[in-house]
């Protein structure tokens, strides 16, 4: 399939004076690439939200139908990112990352396009089902370029960058909802709008995306910068079996089912305050509509600066171990979502602050825990790796915060749903820590062969 699933063919390495040249090119081609098409992938993946209040408008679906129909994408896409994740680590990054925008941007289009994929809710659940699917192809992809273009000790700052596209992403679908209606007058524009960008993207990325620097005729980033893992080994630029992926350097990994349960909490408290805070904040806080919508807003922007820095004091502060950075950023969530508890209502400011903070703080836990799995195991298997840990996120922590989050509210009221979410802060923080004397030995290990 337009060798999407072919390893790359022997390349005759480029002669030394070319290679810094091409290196300097491509590294940020590809970055560039995997940047804005991550980007896109956000544009078709939160878009249904804001179709929501007209199908309970027109077609009369309750709210509790469409959060059914909505499960479907945290579930296929914690699934696809494990299983998709596998497939990614044997395939081209190119043909791979293009594929998934644009199935993804078909669904849209189906959406936006058609009035059967709207008229019932099994039809909604299964095209969110596999718009979910083909959206875990994004992450996988771009970890393993990441792990082939970029080296250990600069990869904190790298992949912090890279993170905040999903927030870019998820900012810009408020925009392109208000163009679209404004050009076209049409509700149905929050899914075919999204869709058209999403569409250029997927070119864009096709047109900027590498597989991996020996491909394009260059020597392994490790060898290029002379930054070797202690553990490194030639071995790792071979291609793994799938058998060797999961028994030998996943399924059999401590340390990465430490940070894949820690991830579930993690992302407990990303969605469990994200997706209640307009409810929250109405309900106990009095806030209106528009001032709990621009809170929305600012949670997601926050974590922009957030990522940034928990990305450089990682690499400056911590020399490139992730576990200590992780708690402290833990640590401070933890305050804020008690200040976010505690706060009487009548002082929306310091609501919004916490709120802002929270935001702030939580994506890079996330952030750091994508890059740790990465680290863990050779490049080869980084697309499994990072499989794992999404699959726990999306599973075991963005579906509990809404379905289980929403019973304990309903039968315990906001102080039952919070201390859910301050048990989730002290479990993730005590998974995180179980991995710090782990990666002091994982880096002692043997030197480069």
């Amino acid at each position: 399939m337009f060798g999407i699933f072919k390893p790359a063919a022997h390349i005759t390495r480029l002669s030394s004076e070319n290679v810094d040249n091409d290196y300097s090119r491509l590294r940020w081609q590809v970055f560039l690439g995997i940047f804005v098409g991550y980007a896109g992938y956000y544009l078709v993946r939160k878009n249904f939200s804001l179709a929501m209040p007209f199908l309970i408008e027109e077609q009369g679906f309750t709210k509790g139908q469409l959060g059914v129909a909505l499960s479907a994408v945290s579930i296929a896409y914690g699934l696809s990112k494990f299983l998709m994740g596998s497939v990614s680590d044997r395939s081209n990054p190119r043909y791979f990352l293009t594929t998934g925008l644009l199935i993804s941007s078909g669904i849209m289009f189906l959406f936006g396009f058609t009035s059967w994929a709207t008229q019932s809710v099994a039809a909604i659940f299964i095209l969110l089902f596999l718009n979910g699917w083909v959206q875990g192809m994004g992450w996988p992809a771009c970890g393993r370029t990441m792990v082939h273009w970029f080296s250990g000790n600069e990869r904190g700052k790298i992949v912090s960058i890279w993170n905040i596209a999903h927030n870019v992403g998820g900012g810009l679908i408020g925009p392109l909802a208000i163009l679209g209606m404004a050009w076209f007058n049409d509700w149905h524009s929050v899914f075919y709008v999204p869709a058209m960008v999403s569409t250029f993207i997927a070119v864009f990325i096709f047109l900027t995306l590498r597989d991996t620097p020996q491909s394009c005729g260059l020597p392994p980033i490790e060898e290029y910068r002379n930054d070797y893992p202690r553990d490194y080994s030639v071995s790792h630029e071979k291609e793994f079996s799938t058998k060797e992926i999961f028994l030998t350097y996943v399924l059999n990994n401590k340390l990465l089912w430490f940070i894949a349960f820690a991830n579930a909490f993690v992302y407990l408290i990303r969605y469990g305050v994200l997706d209640w805070a307009p409810t929250y904040l109405y309900e106990v806080k009095d806030f209106s509509f528009d001032k709990s919508s621009w809170a929305y807003f600012l949670y997601e922007w926050a974590g922009i600066p957030g990522t940034l820095l928990c990305g450089y004091i990682s690499d400056a502060w911590f020399k490139g171990r992730r576990a200590p950075a992780a708690i402290l950023y833990m640590l401070l969530v933890l305050v804020a979502v008690l200040v976010y508890w505690f706060n009487p209502a009548g002082n929306p400011n310091v609501d919004i602050a916490a709120l802002m903070a929270i935001g702030f703080l939580i994506y890079g836990p996330v952030m750091l825990i994508g890059l740790f799995a990465l680290e863990l195991v050779p490049k080869k298997a980084a697309g499994t790796a990072a499989g794992l840990t999404g699959l726990f996120g999306y599973l075991g922590g963005a579906v509990v915060a809404n379905i289980v989050l929403g019973y304990t509210v309903d039968h315990f009221g906001w102080d039952g749903g919070f201390v859910l979410l301050v048990a989730g802060c002290v479990c993730a923080i005590g998974l995180i820590g179980l991995t710090v004397k782990h990666e002091v030995a994982h880096e002692s290990n043997q030197a480069p062969q």
